[in-house]
């Protein structure tokens, strides 16, 4: 069986993405206790259970903060073209997911031109918040579940969006497929929620940041 370092190593030098800016607003503690905690998980839970009205609230929030906060500030841009991430099962109904969901919502806000649904799972992946630590699909699983549809012109800037982000391994993978269709394209990333495991748990839910997603070691690595 080949490794995920020895997949990823034979592709063609430049087609898969190293690092990936991203950004994300809010936090959640998957184990801390406390109040805050326990809001942070309730935060996770309504964004994945997709509610449309939900996300055009926090999409709201989300713009307040890009003028509000040095730390967002000039992290969105009026030309992106905003993919958000698919379900980890194929499409069967016409219904949005989550990330299309959240997608949708900020460019009603502006913060972005359109967004457009081409990026598709073509075989199912685990879900990463729902299985153990060492259970979850590894980078090259969602890449190879991931297909493009063909846009009706190449888009020159892209952000993928996606609900929640733990280590980054989804949209490192979206990233990398993404690049191999559109090499010059501007390629980021947005979750609206972005996991802190490694810590004792949270003070606050709001607490916007601009990062990175690098390939380190045969795995995605986050920072912050």
């Amino acid at each position: 069986m080949t490794t995920l370092r020895n997949e990823f190593a034979e592709r063609p030098e430049g087609r898969v993405i190293r690092t990936i800016e991203f950004a994300s607003c809010y936090v959640c503690s998957p184990n801390g206790k406390g109040a805050v905690c326990e809001r942070s998980r309730l935060l996770r839970a309504l964004l994945k259970a997709g509610d449309a009205a939900f996300m055009l609230k926090y999409a709201l929030r989300v713009r307040q903060q890009t003028r509000e906060s040095q730390r967002l500030a000039g992290f969105f841009n009026e030309n992106d073209v905003l993919v958000p991430v698919p379900g980890s099962m194929p499409r069967t109904t016409g219904i949005p997911w989550a990330a299309e969901h959240l997608a949708l919502a900020l460019v009603n806000e502006g913060l972005g031109v359109e967004a457009w649904p081409g990026l598709r799972r073509i075989r199912p992946v685990r879900k990463s918040s729902t299985s153990a630590p060492g259970n979850r699909p590894a980078v090259s699983a969602h890449y190879e579940s991931f297909e493009l549809a063909v846009p009706p012109m190449p888009p020159e800037r892209i952000l993928i969006i996606d609900d929640v982000v733990t280590k980054g391994r989804t949209l490192l993978a979206a990233a990398s497929r993404l690049h191999e269709a559109f090499p010059r394209a501007h390629i980021r990333a947005f979750a609206l929620v972005r996991t802190m495991g490694l810590i004792a748990g949270v003070e606050q839910l709001l607490d916007p940041c601009k990062g990175e997603i690098r390939w380190v070691a045969g795995d995605a690595r986050r920072s912050p």
